[in-house]
């Protein structure tokens, strides 16, 4: 426990500035290094936040194991049969109960739930539907605000349920950023924001709502929005990034939020070149669903693309480097290895998914 019992479980981490990047895009670039967290993600933030305030009123995985271990509390995850035994090992090291079952998260839900009702101590963590989260979350924004000389012209974040994004808005709104741009961006395959986006208001999907095969059209009445739902991923990112389907009250803040939230997906291919570029670049190595909020940072292309070329010496942009625990140097060599069967030269191109619904193609 921290010497302040009164103080946050999470770490105030680092914002650093990057000079290779900032050379590449053209512009002032930030990395918020999520990854130092004592659960190598952001996601504690919002877990630890939530488990303090649930233990005050009554007297997601790794990150709620670890929060509840510094608390003294039980801990019991839920999860499908494909873990794997890296992460079942890492949650027994923290003192987690893991139980094992089912094809899908929605199965794993499904037994924490009963666990839930028929033990009147119990509470249910959510991964990323809860107001909670999105306020534990939000304190990385209250740090960003101390940590950057001047008020960033975007942020750039990965998302799947759109926890970290919730956090980001919910900040963004305390530190008076309403009008800052956030860039959220996922990987082809696991993108549910990106389509549930496109079903609503203006957006290129509104009228005819049609959805990829395997992909149901659901109304959240109380938002009153469209959603995307995935039954199945085609990603290799959908173990962080592959929810089912986004927290409804964050696509109506993102649909609603004044300086525009523009959505990315993305190629599994260049998330892992991303990952390899990183590694060598910053030294440190972050799972898929991290690497994709960086693909822009390495790709000027992409990068003008999304916020416009501009020969503002002073544009300053913040990447969220969100972290996460599903990594390691054998992974990232399978990763390597799938890539050097991609085809190179000869005008090959990565193509990304726009805001608009337009392909964008740029040179591998």
């Amino acid at each position: 426990m921290p010497e302040d019992s009164k103080a946050p479980l999470w770490t105030e981490t680092p914002l650093r500035y990057s000079n290779h990047i900032s050379q590449t895009i053209g512009a002032n670039a930030y990395l918020k290094l999520e990854n130092l967290q004592p659960s190598f993600s952001f996601k504690y933030r919002g877990v630890s936040h939530f488990i303090e305030k649930k233990k005050s009123e009554l007297g997601d995985k790794v990150h709620s194991a670890c929060a509840a271990r510094k608390l003294n509390c039980r801990c019991t995850v839920f999860l499908p049969d494909w873990v794997s035994e890296s992460t079942l090992s890492l949650l027994k090291s923290e003192g987690a109960e893991v139980v094992i079952g089912g094809a899908l998260y929605a199965d794993a839900l499904k037994g924490a739930s009963e666990l839930v009702a028929n033990d009147t101590d119990a509470v249910m963590v959510p991964a990323y539907n809860d107001p909670i989260i999105w306020e534990g979350h939000s304190s990385m924004i209250k740090e960003i605000h101390t940590q950057i000389p001047k008020k960033p012209s975007a942020i750039f974040c990965s998302v799947g349920g759109a926890g970290l994004l919730g956090g980001i808005l919910e900040g963004c709104k305390a530190v008076g950023w309403e009008d800052v741009p956030i860039v959220a961006i996922e990987t082809i395959g696991s993108d549910c924001f990106y389509h549930s986006m496109s079903l609503n208001k203006d957006r290129f999907n509104a009228t005819e709502r049609k959805l990829p095969p395997g992909v149901d059209l659901v109304h959240d009445e109380a938002n009153d929005v469209y959603l995307a739902h995935f039954n199945s991923f085609s990603s290799k990112a959908f173990g962080s990034l592959g929810a089912s389907e986004p927290a409804p009250a964050i696509v109506r803040m993102a649909l609603d939020w004044p300086g525009g939230v523009k959505c990315i997906t993305v190629p599994d291919g260049i998330s892992m070149e991303t990952l390899a570029l990183f590694a060598n670049d910053q030294k440190m190595l972050v799972e898929l669903a991290c690497s994709t909020t960086l693909v822009p940072a390495y790709h000027a292309a992409l990068f003008n693309k999304i916020l416009g070329p501009s020969n503002d010496k002073g544009r300053t942009v913040v990447f969220v480097v969100c972290g996460g625990f599903k990594i390691s140097l054998s992974e990232a060599g399978e990763y390597q290895n799938l890539l050097n069967t991609e085809p190179r030269g000869n005008g090959e191109t990565w193509t990304v998914k726009y805001d608009d619904g337009s392909l964008f193609e740029f040179e591998k």
